[in-house]
């Protein structure tokens, strides 16, 4: 859970309270972190040379539901700006950009679990064709009100026991996370020039999508993820060889075990 999520400078960013008091924490924490990557690069936006863009998305905002029953929200005018900034999550970049002054490329990216490394993709493309000089990428996922548990339904993605398991015999399904997380990237020659800070370094990345491949919607298809990890080492030209960790994305999920083991089964008997 993300502590103090229903703080904020509102002065600081130039919000009124009213607008502060309209907008998603998600936003509001995504800005206070776009803010401090900047800070921590060493970059005022309003003095940067160049063109700062931002690539980012978040959860649907459960934030939407608690103003439905604010009484003092139900105005024509505190509805309008709701929509158009306050917790509607395709006005999250934007909205970004316009409180930073950035007048690089403003888009939302959503794609359900992988929205943020989708984003920081988009904004690595962005930043290697020259569309910006630099690019916030992110996501945030942060739901109201923050402490709250869930009803376990059989047969769901949710846990049974609040933990999530992946890759275990006793995975039972999903527990939800919260977070912002923002990145700021530049083209390395650009940085190393300019004496920034350099924490790492993105050597490739690709994208694609299983189609119909799969037993379901929810489900990956091993065909194109092998196909989405090929493309990403033949843009980093690096050898498989030398990648010495792997991140996954592990619901622990049943369906996901089920999937696990009829592959298991599939490989032993595959002919060489």
């Amino acid at each position: 859970m993300v502590e103090d999520a229903d703080l904020f400078d509102a002065g600081f960013f130039g919000f009124s309270p009213r607008e502060a008091e309209l907008t998603d924490p998600q936003i509001r924490m995504f800005l206070e972190c776009a803010w401090e990557v900047l800070e921590s690069a060493g970059w005022d936006p309003e003095k940067f040379p160049g063109m700062i863009g931002v690539y980012a998305g978040m959860s649907m905002s459960s934030y939407l539901w608690q103003l439905r029953f604010d009484e003092s929200a139900q105005d024509s005018v505190s509805a309008f700006r709701t929509l158009i900034g306050g917790a509607e999550k395709d006005h999250l970049a934007t909205t970004i950009s316009y409180r930073l002054n950035l007048t690089g490329p403003s888009m939302n990216i959503q794609t359900a679990c992988s929205t943020s490394l989708t984003a920081v993709h988009a904004a690595s493309r962005a930043v290697m064709t020259y569309e910006c000089d630099m690019a916030l990428a992110g996501g945030a996922a942060v739901s109201t009100p923050v402490r709250c548990g869930y009803l376990y339904e059989p047969g769901g993605i949710l846990s049974a026991d609040g933990h999530c398991r992946s890759f275990d015999a006793e995975a039972s399904g999903s527990v939800g996370g919260e977070g912002v997380g923002v990145v700021l990237l530049k083209r390395l020659e650009d940085a190393i020039a300019a004496g920034d800070p350099v924490y790492a370094v993105i050597k490739g990345s690709a994208v694609n999508n299983d189609g119909r491949r799969k037993v379901g919607f929810t489900a990956p298809a091993v065909e194109g993820q092998a196909e989405a990890i090929a493309m990403a080492l033949a843009a980093a030209e690096v050898d498989c060889e030398s990648v010495g960790y792997i991140e996954t994305h592990g619901s622990a999920t049943p369906i996901g075990i089920q999937l696990r083991s009829r592959r298991s089964t599939r490989s032993m008997v595959r002919p060489p």
